[in-house]
């Protein structure tokens, strides 16, 4: 696999961002075209009052796993389950005012099994699993779980208003870019992806809703679980398990910071 042979290089990773931003806006033109379920199923109100597609969602999630299934087998898997967990919430939530993990979690203690319930143990459980894939120690295999679960989860968070979730994930990605292996070019799925979607998302033309939230977090979840040591594991894995018991500052915080991007959305719109 050509790819897969030259990921360690300036090369190999322009060519795993070429096919995650290529594959996602095939996957969008693909989905806008055939409109599967009628037209009225992929239009959302968001926060202001516009309409917006969900197009984006599973079509970033397709490029982002298809592009880091070239790198390795278990990043794609665990790209592709957390947008699978996602959608389901997506279509199975809808309306549902519960959010964080504490209201699902207190809701299964009564007996009633959430959509988000299962998108928190979906995501986890595909995490692990792709962790136990990823790293070769029993601590190392917890941890990077911990971390793919995580961001994809910290990415949700803070997608609250136009394009937050895929600028977050730049922020995420771009840095493990010059990391050699497997690492840097999971990195470069993530941006690609993240990349492709940026401009209708934040234009406030596109929402790319729970499915592309969490499968854009798990890529660059999983470069930091490829390419991290111990240490540099269980820094990010508190990082996120903070931030997770935190999720409602988070998602204020997030909700807050609006100056920066109002003032990128018109430069977009006139653009």
């Amino acid at each position: 696999m050509i790819i897969g042979r030259y990921a360690g290089t300036g090369a190999g990773r322009s060519g795993v961002s070429a096919v995650a931003a290529g594959a996602t806006r095939i996957a969008a033109a693909v989905l806008r075209s055939r409109a599967p379920g009628g037209r009225a199923r992929w239009l959302r109100t968001h926060h202001a009052g516009r309409t917006v597609e969900l197009y984006a969602g599973p079509a970033v999630a397709a490029g982002a796993a298809l592009a880091a299934a070239r790198v390795r087998g278990a990043a794609g898997f665990a790209v592709l389950a957390a947008g699978a967990c996602g959608a389901y919430d997506d279509v199975a939530g809808a309306g549902d005012a519960r959010r964080g993990f504490r209201a699902h979690l207190s809701a299964l203690r009564d007996g009633e099994v959430t959509s988000g319930a299962v998108k928190l143990f979906g995501i986890s459980a595909a995490g692990l699993a792709a962790g136990a894939l990823l790293r070769e120690r029993p601590l190392d295999k917890v941890l990077a779980g911990v971390v793919i679960a995580g961001t994809a989860h910290f990415v949700n968070l803070v997608d609250v208003r136009p394009g937050r979730a895929a600028c977050a994930v730049l922020v995420l990605g771009v840095p493990g870019l010059p990391r050699r292996g497997a690492a840097g070019a999971l990195a470069a799925a993530a941006v690609g992806a993240a990349a492709a979607v940026l401009p209708d998302d934040l234009g406030g033309r596109a929402m790319v809703g729970d499915t592309g939230a969490h499968a854009l977090g798990a890529a660059p979840g999983a470069a930091v679980a490829a390419g991290c040591g111990r240490a540099g594991l269980l820094l990010h894995a508190a990082a996120l398990v903070a931030a997770a018991a935190r999720g409602e500052r988070v998602s204020a915080w997030a909700r807050a910071s609006g100056a920066p991007w109002a003032a990128a959305r018109r430069r977009l719109r006139r653009a």
